[in-house]
């Protein structure tokens, strides 16, 4: 099984990764696209040079290599997919054979945490419109899917990740749960700049307090954002505490 995972950037997506990297049956791969997505558009972002020398900057190779079974040979290929790295024109035939999980979080705490990184996100930096016109193409489609709150997953680590593990056909498996601190052995080349927090980290951090406020010289992009987390989250997974 090859399981899409589509988010936008700061949404849970490297600790989820984790969850299922911790697993012995599967694979992952670290955003695939992102060295195609820098090459292309010309956008410049934190390592951007490491980047483009470490990954494929071809989309169709990466698209190809995405559909095809994990390179260790394991039995379910996990894909931590940012939404704005799949650009208009781009189609996501490839995925055609996956299942697909959409990972969201409230453009409030996106943007608190995405702005320590990066200064001034642009609505095109955080993914929500991309996600949601992904969404609504595997929906059309009608492949399988499940859209799961990252806010839940952080209240009820084992509850959710059973409930996701169960709407995708996945057995639960309880290393889902905690993995070693100090990274993954196939996280990206960018992980020095925006994996920190959850490198330190051995699972799931506890529940998220409040939404922040948002920077009025942000406001305008939440508000644009909100609707489409808005509308994913009236389809996500409903967790048990």
């Amino acid at each position: 099984m090859n399981i899409a995972c589509w988010s936008g950037p700061r949404n849970l997506s490297t600790a989820l990764m984790y969850s299922f990297g911790a697993r012995s049956d599967c694979g992952v791969w670290d955003e695939p696209f992102y060295a195609a997505y820098l090459d292309r558009t010309g956008i410049v972002h934190p390592m951007r040079d490491e980047i483009l020398a470490a990954g494929e900057r071809d989309f169709a190779s990466v698209a190809r290599r995405c559909a095809a079974p994990a390179p260790g040979g394991q039995p379910h290929f996990y894909l931590k997919l940012m939404t704005h790295h799949v650009l208009e024109g781009d189609g996501i035939d490839w995925a055609a054979e996956a299942v697909h999980v959409f990972l969201i979080r409230n453009p409030a705490r996106v943007l608190a945490s995405y702005s320590v990184k990066r200064e001034n996100p642009a609505l095109t930096d955080i993914g929500f419109v991309q996600q949601g016109a992904i969404f609504d193409e595997v929906v059309r489609r009608g492949w399988r899917h499940a859209v799961i709150d990252s806010y839940d997953i952080r209240r009820a680590p084992e509850p959710a990740m059973r409930a996701l593990c169960g709407a995708i056909g996945l057995p639960f498996d309880p290393a889902m749960l905690s993995w070693p601190a100090g990274g993954h052995k196939d996280d990206g080349v960018w992980a020095a700049h925006w994996y920190d927090a959850v490198h330190r980290s051995t699972g799931f951090a506890g529940a998220e307090g409040p939404l922040p406020k948002v920077d009025p010289a942000l406001r305008a992009v939440h508000d644009a954002a909100l609707p489409h987390y808005e509308r994913l989250h009236a389809a996500s997974l409903r967790i048990a505490a």
